[in-house]
């Protein structure tokens, strides 16, 4: 009788164990079309907290090697894994020129004796919805290499190179440039005057004209921002990447100080929302770090130097 019920007990500890998406996970995707030639290799690494899950997404597609960082949710009620936001290179992209389609990973745990298995598919961004076709995938648990110090060393030391990113020459491609104009929504702009202004940054500028580049802090997380110059709505609803929204500004020379804010319309998926933002004068660069809450604006103060030596 004792037997049995350990035997019990060690049943249900397994099970419940194996309700986890913790681990390293391999296997292949691909589109169901007429070619041959559109499969991927994939390797997934997660580590689930709670509700949040976060890990790396690895593969491999015709000439192309990728190491991604992704976030999302896992229900263990329901073992519905769901990862936002994956660039993943579309199937028809050629060896040199390849595009991006812009997925969603919904994937279902399923457990057996044979072992642990994740079933799904990336799918499309409504916005890509027709032109990205869904490209589905099985991957099974290696259980022997998923042990928990080698998971949390994988994911942190990728973390670690990602956040000490800086904007190269190559990163100052624009994803949108903004002409600096009064723009009106006047729901964002009752909403910022409602939030509490913070200056964060003060900076002396050595010219009138400056070019500004705002960027996501590191993780690309769905920040979405505006942003507001002498309490002038600039633009709204721009969401943060590695590309730079580059707007060129000028100093009000009447007033003491010029100030540049930014307000978060999202707190992206790990909160706060956070941008890189690089001011260039011609002569000198600054880099500065703001983070904005939906009860705080993020505000850089700017005030041109004194050259006259008064």
């Amino acid at each position: 009788m004792k037997r049995t019920a350990l035997l019990f007990l060690l049943f249900i500890s397994l099970h419940c164990s194996a309700q986890t998406v913790f681990g390293y996970w391999y296997g292949s995707a691909n589109v169901k079309t007429s070619s041959s030639a559109n499969n991927y290799l994939v390797e997934l690494v997660l580590q689930p907290e709670k509700n949040y899950v976060k890990g790396i997404l690895n593969y491999y597609f015709k000439n192309t090697y990728r190491s991604l960082q992704v976030k999302g949710n896992y229900n263990a009620a329901t073992r519905q894994l769901s990862l936002y936001e994956i660039p993943l290179t579309y199937y028809g992209s050629l060896s040199n020129f390849e595009v991006d389609c812009i997925m969603n990973m919904q994937a279902t745990l399923r457990v057996s004796q044979a072992g642990s298995v994740l079933s799904g598919a990336f799918v499309a961004l409504p916005d890509h919805r027709y032109t990205c076709p869904n490209v589905n995938f099985n991957l099974s648990l290696n259980a022997d290499i998923s042990k928990k110090d080698s998971v949390l060393k994988a994911i942190s030391e990728f973390k670690e190179n990602y956040q000490v990113w800086k904007p190269s020459a190559t990163d100052t491609l624009v994803a949108a440039t903004i002409i600096p104009r009064k723009v009106v929504n006047y729901v964002i702009e009752k909403q910022y005057t409602e939030r509490e202004d913070v200056v964060v940054n003060e900076i002396e500028v050595e010219s009138d004209s400056l070019q500004v580049s705002i960027y996501d802090n590191g993780e690309i997380d769905g920040d979405i921002i505006s942003l507001f110059y002498n309490k002038n709505l600039l633009f709204f609803n721009q969401k943060l990447t590695h590309k730079s929204i580059r707007i060129n500004i000028t100093l009000d020379s009447a007033k003491a100080y010029n100030e540049l804010s930014m307000f978060a319309e999202n707190l992206g998926l790990i909160p706060p929302n956070t941008a890189l933002v690089v001011i260039n004068d011609g002569k000198n660069k600054f880099e500065l770090r703001l983070s904005s809450s939906l009860e705080k604006n993020a505000t850089i103060r700017i005030k041109r130097k004194n050259t006259t030596g008064n």
